[in-house]
């Protein structure tokens, strides 16, 4: 693993495929486990622990000490490492609302198993009606040739997404309301491509719209201009390509054409692989 400098100033990038898993470890926990830990997996660059994996790691927490099935972590990290040598620990994760007693245990775990990592708590409590997100690094504390210890420091969090994660984040916002609602569909379907097409184009157009009126309202000084704004749209507008209304249409319409090819070889395949398991059924039936 590579060296690590964490400073006060640290932020910390958390993905949603890391909270859903830590949901899920807590929700699958053993009935007599008052909190779930685990391990985070992911990279540091530039003052930005950046969390894209974790795992969940079997523990006990009694009053005066912590079991905690350690082999088994390693075992499930080395394999991790198979799979994506690029995610090398970046410290733990724990459910519940804030630090608790045996947190600086845990926590003197994996400093040997990574420089200054940070600790990730969840409230799966849902204390205030919300699923606060914290994240800590650990300082150290103490007066020279007296007694030393750590206090937990609150560092800057934050999630983010990759795009794939957004679509799946838009689909996973449509199943709101469905325990509520029973004359719902149970079940949420993705967009066909050229529905995203649609959809996204809908969405650009009613962005559009809110643009204009607001710039309309500044020339028509019915409303003060904001420079940040003033800036947003003059980068806005130096980004969009030099090109005439045929030029746009042509790139358009190849896009669209090489969408349509896409949809059309994925549904062949599609038909392919099930035109090939029903053969395959037909002569293990036969044979």
């Amino acid at each position: 693993m590579s060296t690590i400098n964490l400073p006060l100033n640290l932020t910390v990038r958390v993905h949603p495929v890391v909270l859903f898993q830590i949901v899920d470890a807590y929700e699958r926990r053993n009935a007599d486990s008052v909190r779930v830990i685990g391990t985070l997996l992911g990279s540091v660059d530039k003052g930005v622990v950046e969390v894209t994996n974790c795992f969940c790691l079997p523990h006990k927490e009694h009053t005066d000490q912590v079991e905690a099935e350690l082999g088994y972590a390693s075992d499930l990290y080395e394999l991790n490492q198979r799979v994506n040598a690029s995610e090398n620990i970046v410290g733990w994760w724990a459910t519940g609302p804030e630090v608790t007693n045996h947190s600086s245990v845990i926590h003197e775990y994996y400093t040997r198993e990574c420089p200054n990592p940070v600790h990730l708590t969840l409230d799966t409590s849902l204390t205030g009606a919300r699923m606060g997100i914290k994240a800590y690094v650990c300082v150290p504390l103490g007066v020279p040739g007296g007694k030393s210890g750590c206090m937990f420091t609150p560092i800057n969090v934050e999630v983010t997404s990759y795009e794939p994660e957004i679509v799946g984040l838009q689909l996973c916002m449509k199943t709101i309301g469905l325990q509520s609602n029973p004359n719902r569909a149970r079940t949420v379907s993705p967009m066909l491509d050229l529905a995203q097409v649609t959809d996204a184009s809908d969405k650009l157009l009613a962005l559009l719209t809110d643009v204009l009126a607001y710039v309309e309202d500044v020339l028509g000084e019915k409303q003060q201009p904001e420079n940040t704004v003033g800036r947003a749209l003059l980068d806005l507008i130096h980004s969009v390509p030099n090109m005439s209304g045929d030029q746009f249409a042509q790139m358009f319409n190849s896009n669209v054409k090489d969408l349509l090819m896409v949809v059309t070889l994925s549904q062949l395949i599609k038909t392919q692989l099930q035109l090939n398991e029903k053969l395959t059924s037909l002569t293990s039936f036969l044979n």
